[in-house]
């Protein structure tokens, strides 16, 4: 048995007990009042900072790598006052140095400053997190289309809660790092439109703390639940992608399954971001078609966004390796969940290659999955596992799997970020450096977006 199927069956058993055991306190997670000694047991307000123009003392930056050759063996750090203004980083100054007195001022408590965490893939508008424990039983053997039959009964009584959940749900990932999201939205003869009120409706309230793009996504298929004039109807209201779902498993037509769904994205100048979990041949055949059509359309370039793309991980190396080329060329991005289990997806390749890879949460508690965290270092950390040879610059980079490619250092050990002008979007982690709040996974103590305190506390 090689090492990294060894480490991944490993992974595979102990993430389960391991996430099991996280989600019993799921509904009460930690956050810290304005007092950072008190701690309280439910997702908490913020400490409020109201001022637009402000400094941060003793936040712990990334200096530089120390080299023994060409290997970086460990991280150099110094303390920084940040000057906030409008909702960016104006300048970074020596620490406690504050070129205007009448500025308030606020202490970081010297926790290590990394950029904000992107949820790339979560389904806010459906979840049971936030309400009653419910782990639904699914017997071996369940197919798309019975959990389509499940979904239709569950919708309506999911619906009435649908904002305070999202809500809930919004907490969770903030209080994990991340202020900027990417949700998945139920369009279909069950929801109608209502699942995309509710979600807009709770986006705009959070606004100022929190970005989330939304996908319109026919999750009980384009064609088999004839949702084409309602995914029309999310365009038009404001949805920013249009989904997808299995061409050939659940609509049973693959080209023109892809074809309205890419007609959908050019009549509304919108992108795509397409849920495909087929791992047969026709999953290959699939992304493909979608890579060739984006190649033929000019105006798909860098608007396609595969979801799980498990058809991936059935390819030979060689295989990966022309897909992955095709893709990059094309901006195509993937948006992988880092499964652990027997199927290995090629992630590291596809970066390697070029190809932009992002993560995300999926379900939270849901009647899909009684799993999920909604923690983007968490995937950092198991991106790490199972696809490097940890050390100090690998685990390193492994954090740009969930900031979207924004590092403090790059491969030279140049810091890169932050600098002047940078959004202030940002979380403080009890850890030394980047590597080892990949590795340990390390607890956050608050998050910053766009200047905002949106969760925990500094002093």
């Amino acid at each position: 048995m090689s090492e990294n199927k060894s480490r991944r069956e490993f992974i595979s058993q102990s993430g389960k007990m391991v996430t099991a055991c996280a989600l019993f306190g799921a509904t009460g997670s930690v956050a810290y009042a304005a007092d950072p000694a008190k701690q309280i047991c439910e997702t908490g307000k913020p400490m409020s900072i109201s001022a637009k123009h402000y400094y941060l003392d003793n936040v712990l930056l990334e200096a530089g790598f120390n080299f023994d050759g060409s290997v970086a063996t460990s991280t150099r750090t110094e303390q920084k006052t940040l000057e906030i203004k409008d909702g960016k980083i104006v300048a970074l100054r020596d620490n406690k140095s504050h070129a205007d007195a009448t500025l308030p001022h606020y202490d970081a408590g010297s926790k290590l400053m990394l950029p904000a965490m992107r949820d790339m893939h979560i389904h806010l508008d459906k979840t049971f997190y936030g309400g009653p424990w419910r782990s639904l039983n699914r017997p071996a053997g369940t197919t798309i289309q019975d959990m389509i039959r499940l979904e239709q009964k569950l919708l309506p009584e999911l619906q009435p809660y649908t904002q305070e959940r999202a809500e809930k749900l919004i907490d969770l990932i903030q209080s994990k790092g991340s202020t900027i999201a990417r949700s998945h939205c139920n369009i279909e003869p069950v929801s109608g439109l209502k699942n995309l009120e509710n979600l807009q409706a709770v986006l705009s309230r959070r606004k100022p703390g929190f970005d989330c793009e939304i996908v319109a996504f026919p999750q009980h298929g384009l064609l088999l639940s004839h949702s084409e004039k309602l995914m029309r109807e999310a365009m038009q209201a404001g949805a920013h992608y249009v989904g997808g779902l299995d061409p050939t498993n659940v609509d049973g037509a693959m080209e023109k399954s892809l074809d309205t769904m890419f007609q959908i994205a050019l009549d509304y100048n919108k992108g795509v971001d397409i849920h495909l979990h087929e791992t047969s041949p026709a999953g290959v055949a699939a992304v493909n078609y979608m890579v060739e059509t984006v190649e033929k359309t000019p105006a798909l370039k860098g608007k396609l966004t595969i979801s799980h793309a498990f058809a991936l991980a059935t390819l030979n190396e060689q295989q990966v390796d022309e897909i992955a080329t095709r893709m990059a060329a094309q901006q195509v991005t993937i948006a992988s969940t880092v499964p652990i289990g027997t199927l290995h997806m090629p992630l590291k390749q596809l970066r390697d290659k070029g190809v932009f890879v992002m993560t995300g949460t999926d379900s939270v508690i849901d009647h899909w999955s009684p799993y999920g965290l909604g923690d983007m270092l968490e995937k950092a950390n198991l991106y790490a596992q199972l696809y490097i040879r940890p050390n100090e610059q690998t685990l390193s980079r492994a954090l740009g799997i969930a900031t979207g490619d924004v590092l403090p250092l790059n491969d030279k050990g140049e810091r890169v970020w932050p600098k002047a002008q940078d959004d202030a979007s940002f979380v403080l982690v009890d850890a030394s450096c980047s590597a080892e709040a990949v590795a340990r996974i390390s607890p956050r103590t608050a998050t910053f977006h766009n200047g905002n305190l949106v969760w925990g506390a500094v002093g």
